[in-house]
């Protein structure tokens, strides 16, 4: 049997992939949820994106939701950049861990950004040069990394030869997003076992949807070829923007829950947290797709009538 973790660090999305995928809310809704993320144990937290508010008018207000946040002394907050002027200001606002996105798939960096993803990968060079100089880190977040939306399957020796160039350039760690949830624990296994064996020493992290269900067999496999960072997201906030209607990240509360009764450890207090998917449900005023969140936890009893 694969010994397990005795702890997993999971990085909380909801402020940014998660509302970046919603309906645009108030400032002080966001400061709100943000403030309340802080107050449950996570010890990391994505909390805004530095983007042109054409481009994503959710983050509009992304430096004003930075100001007004309180910071918690023990938490890691991280920031997504797409080019030059986002990591600049992400700089100037004082992050020190700041995140770029670029797409395994072709069609999919075109989509995103109008660049090939070698284009986006000779900025990204730049970029991280740009963040070292100013002493903050630099994560590579490879998109459509299991599966693209418009080209199908993606190939794992891409996947690494991807990760083999951010290496070359010094990033000091990179994540894989599991974009629309075309991953399953195969597929996991096949891209873990391609960019292990030639960068082992590289900090990795995975980004699961439940865009199709796989979401914790996807994490519960990665566990057992000693991953230990995930992405998730408080009440499943976000979506799939290339699959309408569909459910997106990985909700916190249901990762919480399951590592918890393994007896691996997160820091995050499961109550505290079901308390914050309710006020995300409530400030985007629509329901949300965890389970955990509708059902309560599996110690929840029904009392007799």
């Amino acid at each position: 049997m694969t010994e397990l973790p005795a702890f997993v660090s999971i990085r909380e999305v909801g402020p940014r992939d998660g509302l970046q995928n919603e309906e645009p809310i108030p400032t002080e809704a966001k400061v709100r949820l943000l403030d309340a993320l802080s107050r449950t144990g996570v010890r990391r937290i994505e909390a805004v994106s530095f983007v042109h508010p054409k481009a994503i008018p959710q983050m509009a207000d992304a430096d004003e939701v930075w100001q007004r946040a309180t910071k918690v002394d023990g938490i890691r907050y991280s920031a997504l950049v797409p080019n030059t002027r986002g990591a600049q200001r992400a700089l100037a606002a004082g992050f020190t861990e700041i995140e770029v996105v670029v797409s395994a798939s072709d069609t999919h960096n075109r989509r995103n950004v109008n660049r090939s993803t070698g284009e986006s990968l000779d900025d990204i060079a730049e970029l991280i040069d740009l963040l070292h100089g100013a002493g903050a880190q630099a994560e590579v977040i490879i998109a459509t990394s299991f599966g693209c939306p418009y080209e199908g399957d993606t190939d794992p020796a891409r996947v690494a030869a991807i990760v083999d160039r951010v290496v070359r350039d010094g990033a000091d760690r990179v994540a894989f997003g599991d974009t629309t949830g075309m991953g399953t624990p195969r597929r996991v296994r096949d891209l873990l076992t391609a960019v292990r064996d030639r960068n082992a020493h590289i900090p990795v992290l995975l980004h699961f949807h439940n865009t199709r269900g796989t979401a914790l067999a996807n994490l519960l496999t990665a566990l057992e070829l000693g991953v230990t960072e995930f992405d998730a997201s408080v009440g499943g906030l976000g979506g799939c923007p290339y699959a309408p209607g569909a459910s997106g990240n990985l909700a916190t509360e249901e990762a919480v829950h399951m590592l918890h009764d393994m007896g691996i450890d997160t820091g995050i207090d499961l109550d505290a947290l079901l308390e914050v998917a309710a006020l995300a449900e409530e400030l985007t005023a629509r329901p949300l797709p965890s389970g955990v969140l509708r059902a309560g936890p599996r110690t929840r009893l029904t009392p007799l009538p």
